[in-house]
């Protein structure tokens, strides 16, 4: 009965047999292709003098013009690409580390009721939004925050961190940290629970530390996923966080803190510039694609399978 219930299986085709979970994907397909696909169509924009009111259709064709303003006459975008890559950079060093590091302290605890409790709180920062973050760093840090109110009481003066240009990319990322780093450790967790611990008694028996064994053992558990969530990381390398920033810009000014994402928006839906805007956000998005296909056959090179496999 078996074997003939196989060989039925084996000549039903696929899509009949998974007939039901293509049901519940629709959704999900569709949403997609709404919200993520057919805006993609208005990107022409970036090669018109493009004006709401006239729309689409009846915009002025310009070619490349837009693309040659912000590549050589607009000393704003400049300001805003050097501060977009300095924060990327920046975040690339201290926050994407930060998850793999906290979770295998987590992984380190011998208690598992300590553990689940220590991963809830560090959880708990990630729900909240970042009107609520920065507004909770102000309390803190800020002029009339708990910081200089401790100062003041101890005749020390005061600090201006919140309004401080040249902090401005450190509180940034600290922010980034405190809010999204026990989110991230979710999956290396996973990945954790995973590992043989008969591979950590091996490497104990034969006299490795507590280092060996996370630079022997943990690590190499760990790479392929280090190297997927990289890869997916460069592709949107180039998005450092416009709401936290819009919020915390009027604090350390615009040349401070102008970014990718704060440009289209300023020069956009501020200034009415939308087909410059455009043509920066299409820019940003196939250096994105760039990034993940090259980062992509650099994992294929190292033997691993990257975001999709090599043919």
């Amino acid at each position: 009965m078996a074997a003939v219930e196989e060989r039925v299986r084996r000549r039903t085709p696929r899509g009949r047999r998974d007939l039901t979970l293509l049901w519940f994907a629709l959704p999900g397909v569709v949403v997609l292709l709404l919200f993520h696909y057919v805006p993609l169509l208005g990107n022409v924009i970036a090669f018109q003098h493009y004006q709401p009111f006239i729309g689409i259709a009846d915009s002025k064709w310009v070619g490349f013009d837009n693309f040659d303003i912000i590549f050589n006459g607009d000393d704003a975008f400049v300001r805003a690409l050097v501060n977009t890559l300095q924060l990327t950079l920046i975040q690339v060093v201290f926050v994407f580390p930060a998850p793999i590091a906290l979770a295998l302290l987590l992984n380190s605890l011998l208690s598992e009721r300590v553990k689940r409790v220590v991963q809830n709180i560090l959880y708990l920062p990630h729900f909240l939004s970042w009107v609520v973050v920065v507004a909770i760093f102000q309390q803190m840090i800020g002029n009339s925050g708990l910081l200089n109110v401790f100062l003041q009481a101890q005749d020390l003066g005061t600090m201006n961190i919140i309004g401080d240009p040249d902090l401005f990319k450190a509180l940034l990322t600290s922010q980034v940290i405190w809010k999204d780093t026990g989110w991230g450790t979710i999956l290396f967790l996973a990945a954790l629970a995973r590992v043989d611990t008969d591979l950590y008694e091996s490497a104990a028996v034969d006299g490795a530390s507590r280092w060996r064994q996370t630079w022997h053992v943990t690590l190499p558990a760990l790479r392929s996923l280090i190297i997927l969530l990289a890869i997916l990381r460069l592709g949107d390398a180039l998005s450092v966080g416009f709401e936290q920033i819009i919020l915390q810009q009027t604090a350390v000014g615009i040349e401070n803190s102008d970014v990718l994402d704060t440009y289209v928006y300023n020069n956009g839906l501020i200034a009415g510039q939308w087909g410059t805007s455009a043509a920066v956000g299409l820019v940003k998005g196939i250096v994105g694609v760039a990034l993940v296909v090259g980062a992509n056959k650099l994992a294929h090179l190292v033997g691993e399978e990257g975001i999709y496999k090599k043919r």
